[in-house]
């Protein structure tokens, strides 16, 4: 990785005595981490404080190819120009309002959305803070779309939706829900991709049907061929609302605006890579019908939709477009896949675009992620055996070849570390 640059800033020492607090090492600062954080993440891996393009830099001066790219989030990398200075910008000018207001860059926003998705007339958008807060939205709409004889909810197997309470209910992980329970009442999950099972349990007792167009929490996984236009059919038929989880897939992911490109849902929600890594998520609905499910007082939010957020948005969208973006995912997502496949102790390789999740040989995805932060890479495990990769939507073929060219001596690592342990 002799290629990596030197981080914008690195050699500035932190100006006024308000920032003396910002200097130490990693372990100084994982001590001071033990003491004051709750430990819901667990130990963090490495404390970083300095990112530029696909890179990161940590508090010892160690640089890593970011992979990960906060979990689907750093659409344009690490401090992109643009969207910094507009968002220094936008702050310069007009921080927050509460929503009894409105401002030029939220509508713009929410117009620019409904663009992209192609919604027809009468559709719109509701802003908020995080993809969780766009899905507990999307489930008041489901709840607004119920009668007492029209009250389940059907939800995915292996499904991941968020943490907060509605959310929770929708998500599958057991895990997860149980220290919870009970959780709102009404959600029935179902196998993933299997069209007959959706058949089979959607009917006019149900008010909606909530999917992810891939499952990346759960690896990476793709519906088959066919699937989510079977999934609007039946939903149709029945009344139902169809309700999409494009909070990691969308904005560019999978090589599209969005991954259920050519099936029109009824609401569809979206965050992490909506404001490259600027807090805004948003839930889209499609149609005058389910847009005025939710009425005034019904919902609402303190910082969604507020100025800076919808800035940075509208930002990361015009350089996405502006920079070709998308021609890039599916560029380099291609090659990328191509030379996982071809990796000793990988078994297969799924996604589309930059959402990419290696099935391994061996049980030994945890210590894999280890044994590439000590390499220069930041990857994620989604299991035992599964990897997931959600990098920068700028990584580039040769940076991304970087890391097929060390992968077998990660994976060799990560074995020996594991068969040591066993």
């Amino acid at each position: 990785m002799s290629s990596i640059p030197k981080a914008p800033g690195a050699d500035i020492a932190p100006a006024g005595p308000e920032l003396t607090e910002l200097t130490g090492t990693g372990s100084d600062w994982l001590a001071r981490y033990g003491k004051s954080l709750m430990g819901v993440f667990g130990t963090p891996q490495r404390v970083l404080v300095r990112g530029h393009g696909c890179y990161v830099w940590d508090a010892d001066g160690k640089a890593y190819l970011d992979l990960l790219g906060g979990i689907a989030v750093n659409a344009l990398g690490h401090a992109h120009p643009f969207v910094t200075s507009v968002i220094a910008s936008q702050l310069n000018t007009l921080g927050h309002v509460s929503n009894f207001f409105t401002s030029p860059p939220q509508i713009a926003l929410a117009e620019k959305l409904l663009q992209l998705a192609q919604a027809p007339e009468g559709s719109k958008v509701f802003f908020s803070n995080s993809g969780t807060e766009a899905i507990e939205a999307a489930f008041k709409l489901a709840r607004r779309n119920s009668t007492p004889e029209r009250s389940r909810i059907i939800a995915m197997d292996h499904a991941f939706h968020g943490r907060t309470m509605g959310a929770l209910a929708l998500t599958a992980k057991a895990a997860y829900r149980e220290p919870f329970e009970p959780l709102p009442a009404g959600v029935e999950h179902i196998p993933y991709g299997d069209v007959e099972a959706l058949r089979a349990a959607v009917d006019e007792t149900v008010a909606a049907v909530f999917m992810e167009p891939i499952q990346g929490e759960a690896g990476v996984h793709l519906p088959p061929e066919g699937y989510l236009q079977a999934a609007r059919e039946i939903t149709q038929a029945a009344g139902a609302l169809l309700i999409f989880d494009e909070v990691q897939t969308g904005i560019g992911r999978t090589g599209t605006w969005f991954a259920s490109e050519g099936v029109l849902p009824d609401a569809m929600a979206l965050a992490k890579g909506l404001g490259a890594g600027f807090p805004i998520g948003g839930l889209i609905t499609f149609g005058e019908k389910a847009s005025s499910l939710l009425t005034a007082g019904q919902h609402g939010t303190t910082f969604g939709g507020n100025p800076v957020a919808t800035a940075a948005a509208l930002a990361t969208l015009a350089a996405i477009e502006s920079q070709d973006v998308l021609a890039n995912v599916n560029t380099t997502g291609e090659q990328l896949r191509g030379a996982l496949r071809k990796v000793d102790g990988v078994s297969s390789v799924r996604g589309r675009g930059l959402l990419i999740g290696i099935d391994l040989d061996q049980e030994i995805a945890p210590a894999a992620v280890t044994a590439a932060l000590e390499a220069g890479f930041i990857i994620n495990a989604t299991g035992p055996h599964t990897l997931r990769l959600a990098p920068p939507l700028i990584l580039g073929v040769d940076q991304a070849m970087s890391f097929t060219d060390e992968l077998p001596a990660i994976l060799k690592a990560a074995a020996a570390t594991t068969i040591g342990q066993s």
